[in-house]
């Protein structure tokens, strides 16, 4: 089993794709949202999204594809797409889940709202990532047979693989570099050395900073596409902090031989950076451990794909 993970901003769309079609759609378990009528399905979520309507991108449309062939009974679906959600932490919430049947393989569209019905909001860090690790072990719980993706066109997953792996290399990249960068400009030759290429976006034709990429290979991404912590804000925040961290540090010693050693001060950034990092403990840096990526993470035939200029500063 395989699995994918979209997050977009308009149940409408996701609700019309996954189920109007009732030829190749069969709504087999909702929660919180009727299942007869898909306007009436994304009306039921939209009203929930109203309880937060500052978060933007809102809808969890996570697709499940077993292997070619492989026959699993409706009840056993549900039980696997409901426990598959649970353990992804999208819980208390609205959700569908949906068998398509138009593949040569069985395949299930799992629509939730990211907020919940306290209308609490349901982070989505790294999600991709966590929706494969589990995606793995219910396929050996449930004693299902492991997906080939060179089978399955839908998830087009090898092509997901090097992207996601694209994006955790810069991401560690950053993560090790920033804590020893003085500047923007410090930090840019760092990654550079890992031929990871920093991109500035000026304010109009002035030399005001408003943005940062980042690009590896044929793959770029907006600095907060990497994390949140690491949009150009937060990343000016994040050295400036530790220009603040060493000059305590410095100030220490100095009182240190005075006999007022003062406690060195760890700024915040440090930890928030380090948040996600056990998610990611399993992916494995293959420059510089000189190992491959495990067979999940085999990277494939490079698509292009059109991408916004706009970057979020």
């Amino acid at each position: 089993m395989i699995s994918k993970v979209i997050i977009g901003k308009t149940f409408y769309g996701a609700c019309r794709y996954v189920c109007k079609d009732q030829r190749r759609a069969v709504v087999l378990n909702v929660e919180g949202v009727r299942s007869y009528d898909w306007k009436l399905m994304s009306e039921d979520f939209e009203r929930q999204h109203a309880l937060r309507p500052s978060l933007h991108k809102v809808v969890f449309h996570g697709i499940l594809s077993f292997y070619p062939g492989e026959k699993i009974e409706d009840e056993k679906m549900i039980e696997i797409a409901r426990e598959y959600l649970q353990k992804m932490n999208v819980a208390d919430t609205q959700f569908s889940i949906t068998k398509h049947i138009d593949k040569n393989h069985s395949h299930l569209h799992i629509i939730a709202n990211l907020v919940n019905n306290k209308g609490e909001t349901i982070k989505d860090n790294w999600i991709g990532l966590r929706g494969k690790k589990i995606a793995q072990e219910l396929t050996s719980k449930y004693g299902l047979k492991e997906a080939i993706s060179k089978d399955l066109s839908l998830t087009h997953l090898e092509h997901l693989n090097e992207k996601e792996a694209s994006r955790y290399l810069i991401y560690q990249a950053i993560l090790e570099m920033l804590h020893y960068s003085k500047s923007l400009n410090d930090l840019k030759e760092k990654l550079a050395k890992k031929n990871i290429e920093t991109l500035y976006k000026y304010k109009g034709k002035s030399k005001e900073l408003q943005g940062i990429s980042f690009q590896i290979g044929n793959f770029k991404y907006k600095g907060s596409e990497i994390d949140r912590q690491f949009s150009l804000k937060n990343l000016e925040k994040a050295i400036y902090l530790r220009q603040i961290n060493t000059s305590v540090k410095t100030s220490a010693v100095i009182s240190n031989s005075n006999g007022n050693a003062r406690e060195n001060i760890v700024p915040e950034i440090k930890k928030s950076l380090r948040k996600d990092i056990n998610i990611l403990l399993p992916v494995v840096n293959r420059q510089e451990n000189n190992q491959s990526f495990p067979y999940e993470w085999k990277l494939g035939k490079k698509r292009k794909k059109k991408k916004s200029n706009r970057l979020n500063s």
